[in-house]
Formats: structure tokens, C-alpha cells, sequence
């Protein structure tokens, strides 16, 4: 029997193109009910999708052929200096913590070499990363995209914070924000809402993670802290308020799925499926608890009515400013959007749908950079696939980075586009070094991932070699220049599917262990040494 939740989606499927204009709102609880959510670039898409049903024979030139560059342009946010405008409100609110103070008080803990092994029969990694028991196991947020300092700086060093990396969640199982007490269509009542943290879309976390040698014990060891993305608006009672991120790219109202996401300089871009690219300031990361005592609830400013706040960090039921009290679903550091890039061409994608049109819009479902060419490139890329209709096997282009610091003008890919070779579709990852494109395929979570490799020869994308075997649920990539590795990690996680449970066969080599995830590395010496 289905669950209420995948009934839940396909009776609102058919309320999802009304939700694309009217947006999606901000919690209705107390003083928080938003006066105006109605930013088309930041919270909602901008057009209704209608997708075709069939296309002229040079819309399409073949797994690894040439796609149209244009269809990949992006313009700046129409609201953008809005949402500058009430960033700068809430940073007049709440004090402020930048990463290497992030990182200094790091509460979580990685383990080098666990056991937990989603590699099977495939080749081991030159490293592996496992994280806490209920990070690797947890059914509400889904690791995604992937990045890190060798991207953010080309001398790869941020102060004195050492080697670090980033990698993107989604909240994925949750009922949204609905409040419908009705048990065929909603899974929480209000209440439910106010007392259950599982309840609640939080959207996306930033998971920060740093491997440094401890200065106190002289001990190597990586440590790692989870950050709120945050989206800001103004409420009800003219105060300015945030919420976790949202958009409207599912039948049901899900969070942005970020499936890749690029540090760059002071800027972490975001991948936004079906509209292009949230924009976050490393300089804005909003720290609710800065004396590091929860219990404490510490003094935050006042807003323009001059009346101050306070946070609390221990309810994990809220977000944004309730009655002068901020909260941040239990999470200290909260780092709101600052931008956002939308996709100049219309969205043609069907939704609810793996599938994609060959032209048109792209969807951005991961993103890497490439330091390797100047200038240096932000590759997107598209998640697809192929079924009657629609043949796109995903097209994957890139952009002149620098050129998205502005926001004053449009930026187009600059002179190259192609569909990707994959005959069956299914990138989850893919990251461009030295000339090679490295393409993550995930083959679900009985059977190895693909690790495939791509060079560009007279505007074609051509195999080079044979996939590399990798991880079972293998997502996002990213290069890691002076370690010489490529990155990725897993998303799977036990029970997450029938054949991905915790009570596993005990004649299974893998173990119980089977799906939990990891994060890891390949060198790539070693890749390219394949055959």
C-alpha cells in the first residue's frame, strides 16, 4: 500500500502549477506571517511548465553531441536588491560568526576507515570519511553536493582553518509545511507542526567539515558543524524574519534539492533545480548562540522598532523571529541567501518527471568548478532520463565564474554545450580537471555506481575508458587540487529502499553496513591509470 505521502503527491500534483504563482508561504505562526513572499526569484519559479510532446529532429544530436549554449543563460534575481536590503536588516540584528570561528567550535566527529562499506566489489578509495551514527543513517536529511576550500581559494587556504570541505543536505522526509489535518492528504496536524521537529521542511544544511591537527593534543582529527540555509523576508508585524529554503519543483512542497553547490571566493552558489542558482556570503553566517550555551537563550539587537530579541537554539520546532525570540530549528548558525540567478530561457522540463527536453531551460541538478582553465568555470549539469519523447540524456555546460560576482547583467555559457554521453541518463555528479570530465552515475543501492570519464574531441564528448566502479549511491564531485583527489560521497542510508535495509542477508559480504553513508576519495592518478 502506498504511503500517505506519495498519495499526498499525486493529489497536489494537480495544485503545483497554481502554487508556481502564487509561492510557497512562510510558516503562519504568531507574529511570523509573512507581509510579502512574493519574490518570483528567490522562493517560487517564475513560469507555469508545459513540456512538448515531440521536438524537431535538430533539437537532439546524440549522447555526447552538441547542445545549445544559450538555453544555459542565466540573468541576476529581479529582487535581488530586496533581498540585500533585509540581509543587511537582519545582519543589523544578529551578531555574526565567520568560518574559522565555525570551525573552531566544531561539535560533530569523523571517523577515518570505519566500517561501513557501500564500495561492495568495487575498487576502495584512497580515503574514506564516515560521519556520527545519526548523520549516516538519518531519514530526514539526504547528503547531495560536494566542495570545498581547493575550490573557494586557489592558494586552497582560508585563514588558518586548514583543509576544508563542504557537502549540501536536503530535507527529505518530511510532510512540508501543510497543516492539513486530513490523513489522506496531510501527514501533521498544526499542532503536530508546533510539536514535532520531524514535522517541519527545513529545506537545505551546509555541513562544514575540517581536518586540521588538534593544537591542544597535537592529534590529527576532522571535526564538522551543520549550518541552516536560510531565506529572508519580512513578517507580518514589519520585522525581518527567515525561513528555511523552499521552492515549488515538486507536486508537494519540498526544499531545494541541492544537488551541487560551488564555494567560491566569499560565495557558496547553490544549485536551484528548475531555476537556476541560490547565492550564500560566507560573510553572513548568523551565529544564535554565541556564548556556545544553548540553555542560556543569548541577547540578540532590535529590529527597526527598536524592541530587543533573544534566541533559543533547543526548539527545534521553529524558525525565524516568534514574539522577540529568534529560532533556527535547533540549529546555532543560520547562513541566509544573499542572490539568486534564474534561467533565462522558459522551463520546458515536465515536473514530476526524471525525463528532460533538449532544449530550453536546463535543469541545474549539480554544479562543480573547474581551476584548471582560465578563466576559471562553473560546470552545470543536468540530472535526466531518457524515455519515449524525450530522448535528452542531460546537457552539461559551463560559465565563466567571476562573471557571476556582479549580478549586473547576464552571464551565457561561454561558447560550449553537450549532451552527455550516458546512453541511460542518470548523472548524479560531474566535475571538468585538466581536460577530462568525470561524471558520477548512480545505478541505485544493490549495485556499484559509475565513475565515468569524458575528453572533448572536434565538439563532442567521447568516452575515455571504461566506468570506474564506485560507491553505491554516488552523488556529487569535486576536485581537490592539492591532494591530487576526487571527492564524492553517498546519499543511501539503511531502510531507505526493500533492498537497502539494516537486516540484511548475513551471507551479504557487505554487511549491515551496506548503505550508510561516507564521504570519500579517489585519486586521481589513480582513475585516470584505468583502463
Amino acid at each position: 500500500m502506498p504511503s500517505r505521502r506519495i498519495c499526498r503527491a499525486w493529489l497536489t500534483a494537480a495544485a503545483a502549477a497554481s502554487l508556481a504563482f502564487t509561492g510557497l508561504a512562510a510558516p503562519a505562526q504568531a507574529e511570523d506571517v509573512p507581509r510579502d513572499v512574493s519574490d518570483p526569484t528567490v522562493q517560487q519559479p517564475l513560469t507555469t511548465e508545459a513540456a512538448p510532446s515531440t521536438f524537431a529532429a535538430t533539437d537532439w544530436t546524440g549522447p555526447g553531441g552538441a547542445a545549445s549554449p544559450g538555453d544555459f543563460t542565466i540573468s541576476p534575481g529581479a529582487l535581488n536588491s530586496e533581498t540585500t536590503t533585509r540581509v543587511n536588516r537582519l545582519d543589523s540584528v544578529l551578531p555574526k560568526s565567520g568560518v574559522q570561528n565555525l570551525l573552531a567550535g566544531a561539535n560533530r566527529t569523523v571517523t577515518p576507515w570505519c566500517s561501513r562499506d557501500p564500495f561492495g566489489t568495487a575498487a576502495d578509495p584512497d580515503i574514506k570519511y564516515c560521519l556520527q551514527d545519526d548523520d549516516s543513517t538519518s531519514r530526514e536529511w539526504v547528503p547531495q553536493g560536494f566542495t570545498g576550500v581547493s575550490d573557494a581559494k586557489d592558494n586552497e587556504l582560508w585563514g588558518e582553518a586548514g583543509n576544508i570541505q563542504l557537502f549540501a543536505s536536503y530535507d527529505g522526509w518530511d510532510p512540508g509545511r501543510e497543516d492539513d489535518p486530513d490523513p489522506a492528504t496531510g501527514d501533521c496536524t498544526e499542532a503536530e507542526l508546533e510539536a514535532d521537529d520531524a514535522c517541519n521542511q527545513k529545506g537545505v544544511r551546509i555541513t562544514f567539515v575540517q581536518s586540521r591537527v588538534n593544537p591542544a593534543s597535537g592529534i590529527s582529527e576532522t571535526k564538522y558543524r551543520h549550518v541552516l540555509l536560510g531565506w529572508t523576508y519580512i513578517n507580518a508585524a514589519d520585522h525581518v524574519s527567515f525561513d528555511g529554503l523552499h521552492a515549488s519543483e515538486y507536486p508537494i512542497q519540498k526544499g531545494v534539492h541541492a544537488g551541487g553547490i560551488v564555494w567560491y571566493g566569499n560565495y557558496l552558489y547553490v544549485a536551484d533545480t528548475r531555476n537556476g542558482l541560490r547565492v550564500f556570503d560566507m560573510r553572513y553566517i548568523m551565529d544564535l548562540d554565541p556564548d556556545g550555551d544553548p540553555s542560556t537563550h543569548d541577547a540578540m539587537g532590535a529590529d527597526t522598532d527598536g524592541v530587543q530579541t533573544t534566541a533559543d537554539t533547543q526548539d527545534k520546532t521553529k524558525v525565524g523571529r516568534h514574539d522577540n525570540v529568534w529560532y533556527s530549528f535547533g540549529y546555532r548558525y543560520v547562513m541566509p541567501q544573499v542572490a539568486a540567478w534564474k534561467f533565462k530561457a522558459t522551463q520546458s522540463n515536465p515536473a514530476g518527471s526524471y525525463a528532460c527536453v533538449p532544449t530550453g531551460a536546463p535543469k541545474a541538478s549539480y554544479i562543480s568548478l573547474d581551476r584548471s582553465t582560465t578563466p576559471d568555470r562553473m560546470i552545470m549539469g543536468e540530472y535526466c532520463r531518457p524515455e519515449s519523447g524525450y530522448p535528452s540524456t542531460g546537457r552539461i555546460a559551463s560559465y565563466p565564474i567571476a562573471d557571476l560576482e556582479g549580478r549586473s547583467a547576464d552571464v551565457a555559457a561561454e561558447g560550449w554545450a553537450n549532451y552527455l554521453p550516458l546512453t541511460n541518463g542518470g548523472a548524479q555528479g560531474a566535475a571538468a580537471y585538466n581536460g577530462t570530465l568525470y561524471v558520477n552515475e548512480s545505478k541505485g543501492t544493490d549495485e556499484p555506481g559509475n565513475l565515468w570519464r569524458y575528453n572533448w574531441s572536434n565538439g563532442q564528448l567521447v568516452q575515455n575508458g571504461q566506468a570506474v566502479k564506485t560507491a553505491r549511491g554516488a552523488e556529487d564531485l569535486y576536485v581537490e587540487r592539492g591532494t591530487g583527489r576526487l571527492w564524492s560521497l553517498s546519499e543511501h542510508r539503511p531502510g531507505s529502499a526493500s533492498d537497502c535495509t539494516s537486516n540484511r542477508d548475513a551471507a551479504d559480504p557487505v554487511g549491515t553496513d551496506y548503505c550508510q553513508r561516507v564521504l570519500y576519495g579517489h585519486k586521481l592518478s589513480w582513475i585516470d591509470g584505468q583502463p
